[in-house]
């Protein structure tokens, strides 16, 4: 089981990015999804969920209203488009893929079994 993150790069701030996240040697079409990032010297933290049909999602509150998260899962793809990008914002980035199956957007690292390597996404002021 694969979870590739791609689209990171250098944005100015007010710029935006699109990450996906493509899975491979597993569906998960009936699972959750999330993404979290990490920025230097901190702890990896929550940026958001989808759940298994895209039916509901939840961010944590520095990103409410610039970040979306989607999911095309007969791509089994999930994707990040991210706006008005603030220096606050860089970190790397990684897509995590849930086990329970019809799960709904979970918050919690444990929740997720299977992560993507990261891609690095750095917003210049």
């Amino acid at each position: 089981v694969q979870l590739q993150a791609s689209g990171g790069g250098l944005v100015q701030a007010g710029g935006s990015l699109r990450l996906s996240c493509a899975a491979s040697g597993r569906t998960f079409s009936k699972y959750p999804m999330a993404w979290f990032r990490q920025a230097p010297g901190k702890e990896r933290e929550f940026v958001g969920a989808i759940s298994w049909n895209g039916g509901s999602t939840d961010y944590v509150d520095s990103v409410k209203g610039r970040f979306t998260i989607s999911r095309d899962n007969a791509k089994n793809t999930m994707y990040l488009q991210m706006n008005s990008l603030k220096p606050e914002d860089t970190a790397v980035y990684y897509c995590a893929g849930g086990s329970r199956p019809y799960g709904l957007a979970y918050r919690t690292k444990n929740t997720y079994d299977y992560w993507g390597q990261g891609t690095q996404v750095t917003v210049s002021s």
